[in-house]
């Protein structure tokens, strides 16, 4: 790896630069240092070395996939994984790939500060500028997020977990639990929250101050972290809320304002209103697969790659039709799927049928859509069993699950986030089924927020359940002997259709409520130790 290589320093951020007052302490210190992995620091896993490469709202140009096929083919396993942040995983990296990797990186762009590598997490929406809906076309934004966040001294502390969210007002990514988000509004300005929950802090900002005053939002996070003298590596971690952070980065906007555009004001969006609805929804909306058509005509294709795994076949597929079909690029999305921007609506049938020959999910009726797994054996030896082995065989059998989605229904008629050239392909239609999620053991790396069905294999066997986005867990009974991949596609659809019970969470009990799990159907391989249950998500990417 590169241990030698020096690492460029960047530019301080110019926004504001007030020191913060009031020293904290952290509501949950971490007990270790931040180990997750990056493109220069490679995690080792039971199936050799692993790298995961950030690519900031997951736009590649096809030089850039090219580069990350030509990594993944001659230094791993030759597949690709996409994580649950748009950005790509390669496993199975030799012993002496970290200074081939870097380089091969570095040239198509994909490293442009090697100090800040593991810190460049930005999620945005996916289908921004291409579908119609939303409030405006976030690319110019995501970008400049980017390049300031590359510029600040300050942000290259930042642990690799700590997320920002670029949303163009259609809820999507605002949904996702980022650190930061910027959420666009109908009228020229943009919400920035800090935080993920209830007690979350809002600014309104100039949309064309947004990107430099989420950088110093976030600069002002990690203020508040060095005053506590802990260890902290999300605005979750720390006892400060979000509301008292964004107090503190409003004022430091003020105080290094050079124009009094910076100067945002605290905005709280009063109660009903769109914002308020938007980052209350649970789970997000996914980009349906199949064609989405702009109001243009352009088409883009969407597809996802199951259980976001992608051979090399398939990715070098995915960048040719966007070389030779598209714009030229392409736009992982974290919900593991891929967009093919730019095609002629003469071309987009027969380059989407050619995808969907390759093994990538085209039909929104399929049962892949909205199921995850974490990566099970043979790449994690805390994993029991070869769980993506075993999610794949249950997925393929016949179900009860038709059209599973990734969030409930949005009728366009009445969903303020659905504009004019909004179509049946974009983020926010599909349909009520829950997410599944497979998992090796307790730990559940990767899993999505929001209401979803687990699947957790034990030393005993899977056992299955509802779980709510506020942690509770509705046990679904599986009779000894019986599939819990049957119970798991069951419980997708009845928790999303049966009658709901009123518990304050604005989630419901379900159908399922108060029935009694029994662990059943030993895993394909497993083992009689059990894994210590603790945030570490290395083998399967946040």
């Amino acid at each position: 790896m590169l241990a030698n290589m020096v690492m460029p320093s960047s530019r301080p951020s110019t926004h504001g630069t007030t020191p913060v007052a009031d020293a904290t302490s952290c509501a949950a210190p971490r007990e270790r240092a931040d180990a997750c992995p990056g493109a220069l620091r490679l995690h080792r896993a039971d199936d050799g070395g692993l790298a995961r490469v950030r690519v900031p709202g997951g736009v590649l140009d096809v030089a850039q996939a090219a580069a990350l096929h030509a990594a993944a083919t001659r230094l791993g396993s030759g597949e690709l994984h996409l994580t649950s942040r748009g950005n790509v995983q390669l496993r199975g990296l030799r012993e002496d790939a970290g200074p081939e990797l870097a380089e091969l990186l570095r040239e198509a762009g994909l490293l442009p500060s090697l100090a800040h590598e593991r810190v460049r997490n930005i999620v945005a929406s996916p289908l921004s500028g291409l579908d119609g809906s939303g409030h405006r076309d976030v690319a110019g934004q995501l970008t400049e997020l980017d390049q300031l966040l590359c510029e600040s001294e300050a942000l290259r502390e930042l642990s690799g977990r700590f997320l920002f969210a670029v949303d163009d007002g259609r809820g999507d990514v605002a949904a996702l639990g980022a650190d930061v988000t910027l959420l666009a509004e109908p009228d020229g300005t943009a919400l920035l929250y800090l935080g993920a929950g209830r007690d979350a802090g809002v600014l309104r900002v100039a949309d064309e101050h947004a990107a430099a005053a989420a950088v110093v939002a976030a600069e002002t996070f990690l203020e508040a972290v060095r005053e506590s003298g802990l260890r902290a590596w999300r605005v979750a971690d720390l006892a400060v809320t979000g509301a008292e952070l964004a107090r503190r980065t409003a004022l430091r906007l003020r105080a290094g304002a050079r124009d009094a555009a910076l100067a945002p004001l605290l905005a709280a969006p009063a109660p009903g209103s769109r914002s308020e609805q938007i980052r209350a929804a649970q789970p997000a909306a996914a980009p349906v697969p199949g064609p989405v058509t702009g109001p243009s005509g352009a088409v883009a294709l969407s597809v996802l790659a199951p259980l976001g795994r992608l051979t090399g076949r398939q990715w070098a597929l995915l960048t040719r039709t966007a070389a030779r079909e598209g714009d030229g690029t392409l736009r992982m999305t974290p919900w593991r799927g891929v967009l093919v921007p730019g095609l002629t609506p003469s071309r987009a049938p027969g380059a989407l049928a050619a995808l969907d020959g390759a093994g990538l999910v085209t039909d929104p009726a399929s049962p892949w859509r909205g199921a995850g797994a974490c990566a099970g054996r043979p790449g994690c030896a805390k994993s029991l069993t070869d769980v993506r082995a075993d999610a794949t065989a249950a997925l393929a059998r016949p179900g009860p699950v038709s059209g599973p989605g990734s969030g409930p229904v949005s009728d366009p008629a009445s969903d303020p986030a659905s504009g004019p050239g909004s179509r049946p392909g974009s983020a926010g239609s599909g349909s009520a089924a829950l997410p599944v999620y497979w998992s090796g053991c307790e730990r559940r790396c990767g899993h999505p927020r929001g209401d979803r069905v687990e699947v957790v294999a034990g030393a005993e066997g899977y056992r299955v359940a509802v779980v709510r986005g506020t942690g509770e867990e509705l046990p679904v009974p599986v009779p000894a002997g019986s599939d819990p991949g049957a119970a798991a596609a069951a419980a997708r659809v009845a928790e999303s259709t049966g009658p709901h019970r009123d518990d304050g969470t604005g989630h419901g009990g379900g159908a399922l409520a108060g029935a009694v799990t029994r662990e059943s159907n030993r895993p394909s391989e497993r083992s009689g130790a059990h894994a210590p249950a603790r945030e570490d998500s290395a083998t399967a990417g946040p």
